[in-house]
């Protein structure tokens, strides 16, 4: 299969699994924000789990390379804090939003337009970003398994644990 393709159908995949576990809706987005609805926590949460089981089984089959990009904390603290505004200001996330638009929720369309105006901005910007804030503790190339010197599935026991520990919270979180 071509990757174009790959891409299409596991994105129609995960649009339909968004759908099926009914985090695109505006008030479930919200009300994770808020910490009242902990459904798409759940969501996310699985989908690390999954994730992370599937993601390295398939490098230990060569099926596919993990190459650790650069983890750059002024990068990562400005995109974090710019993402979770835009998150909180419309509601969605990137995948809900186009989930919803699918769904026929053309409020979607106010997300989607702000995304492609941040990343027309980010663009822009990037050059001066690239010495200033992208400069700031490049801490190159990091992988757990490899600053702790254990397996990569000790890291992902561990973040099983997390992840049990967060479903429990999640389920006596509920207001």
């Amino acid at each position: 299969m071509s990757e174009p393709l790959l891409g299409l159908v596991t994105g129609f995949l995960f649009g339909f699994l968004l759908q099926k576990g009914g985090v695109l809706r505006f008030d479930r987005q919200v009300g994770a924000l808020l910490f009242r609805d902990m459904t798409l926590v759940k969501f996310m949460v699985s989908a690390m789990l999954v994730g992370s089981v599937g993601f390295q089984l398939l490098a230990e089959a060569k099926l596919i390379a993990m190459n650790h990009l650069a983890m750059n904390v002024g990068g990562v603290v400005l995109g974090g804090l710019l993402y979770g505004c835009g998150w909180a200001i419309a509601g969605y996330c990137p995948g809900t939003a186009v989930g919803a638009l699918g769904e026929g929720r053309w409020t979607a369309l106010f997300a989607i337009a702000g995304m492609l105006a941040g990343a027309a901005l980010y663009a822009e910007a990037h050059p001066a970003l690239k010495v200033t804030v992208l400069a700031w503790l490049n801490l190159k190339s990091l992988a757990l398994p490899k600053l702790l010197g254990v397996s990569p599935w000790m890291c992902i026991a561990g973040l099983w644990g997390a992840g049990i520990v967060t479903f429990v919270w999640c389920e006596f979180k509920k207001v």
